[in-house]
């Protein structure tokens, strides 16, 4: 049996059990240190796009801005860049044990900027701002709105999600549960973080933010739009740990400073502000594309998303696109992503140093 038949083989059998059915869930400690960081001024999470839902929550809310778990959160935020996907990464990693939230994991299991911190005093002070409060009368009064909105989501917007595309192109098994749970106070705010817990496969989530259509008043009403976000926050549960590869961080890492340089204030603006983010978000929005190339949207909406990458300040894009599009050929000379990266340095080391070049000429 050639290794190409085996690879066929190893991708059918992914198919089949990576083929379970994934539910939309709400989770009372997504929305626990969504709340908590809104409450802080966290701008990410202020952004107010959640109709009726945000006036509520601000008028059950705001009269604690001056709670001790405020003003610990707001230093840390400060010292220790606890902000953005680093809060929702917490999040996943605890647990509602009757009226105390604990912890689900060791601080090792935390992303990186959790390190330096003061866990213990955290979480005493997030049990208090979550008994001060009283956020789980909050959290069960709004219940019913929950649900109807994950009823919504499911059927606008579910239906574009391929969960087999993921094994076939990335060629890794399905080792990992997938989640997906809406953030219903991230307003634009999506997040894709993981999480192993003791005994458990590894799970991978995508945190959608909710928000209202400006037209319409209603959330997820285009489904294409909001599958496009599903499928992004995924695909960084795949990549992410690629470059966690210390042979791929090599090669990559001294080319997303250069990108990061290329098209800085874009990236800046998005937060996107080291090597890895740069690299990693690059390689993400790509794969976006190829999924929509692969999955029969529209020849109009495949390229309404490269020129969305595009205009973001993505400018290799293009080049990104092309080379992941040649990786799907040759699968049976790259088992996984993660032989070809290689391939992915060399295109964007040839990018930059084509724009090098053409800028270079334009001042002789």
């Amino acid at each position: 049996m050639n290794q190409k038949t085996i690879v066929i083989i190893l991708l059918a059998l992914v198919a089949v059990r990576s083929s379970a059915q994934i539910k939309v869930e709400v989770s009372e400690t997504v929305e626990l240190m969504s709340i908590l960081s809104r409450t802080s001024g966290f701008p990410e999470y202020c952004m107010d796009m959640g109709g009726n839902y945000t006036t509520e929550t601000e008028e059950w809310f705001s009269p604690y801005k001056s709670h001790p778990a405020i003003s610990l959160f707001q230093d840390m935020r400060a010292k220790y860049g606890i902000s953005y996907d680093a809060v929702m990464n917490m999040a996943i990693n605890l647990a509602i044990d009757g009226n105390e939230v604990k912890m689900q994991t060791e601080r090792k299991g935390l992303e990186k900027r959790w390190h330096e911190v003061d866990i213990n005093t955290f979480l005493v002070r997030l049990n208090q701002f979550y008994t001060d409060t009283r956020f789980h009368d909050f959290y069960m009064q709004h219940l019913s709105f929950y649900q109807s909105v994950l009823r919504i989501y499911e059927q606008n917007v579910m239906s574009y999600f391929h969960q087999d595309w993921y094994a076939k192109f990335y060629g890794t098994g399905p080792s990992e549960r997938f989640r997906i749970v809406i953030g219903f106070t991230n307003g634009g705010g999506n997040y894709g973080p993981s999480r192993q817990l003791p005994g458990q496969p590894k799970e991978v989530f995508a945190i959608c933010g909710y928000n209202n259509d400006k037209t319409t008043g209603k959330a997820y009403e285009n489904g294409v739009d909001h599958a496009a976000t599903l499928i992004h926050e995924f695909n960084h549960s795949f990549v992410n740990s690629l470059l966690e590869n210390e042979a791929n961080k090599a090669l990559l890492t001294p080319i997303g400073k250069k990108l990061m340089k290329h098209s800085y204030r874009a990236m800046n603006s998005q937060a996107y502000r080291n090597a890895e983010t740069v690299v990693n978000e690059s390689i993400v929005r790509a794969a976006v594309i190829l999924y929509l190339h692969d999955n029969h949207f529209t020849a109009e909406q495949v390229k309404e998303e490269m020129d969305n990458q595009i205009s973001s300040g993505f400018y290799w894009m293009p080049e990104l696109v092309t080379t992941l599009r040649n990786y799907s050929k040759h699968r049976e000379e790259y088992l996984t992503l993660g032989d070809y990266y290689p391939e992915i340095a060399k295109c964007l080391d040839e990018f930059l140093k084509k724009e090098a070049e053409r800028i270079g000429k334009s001042l002789q």
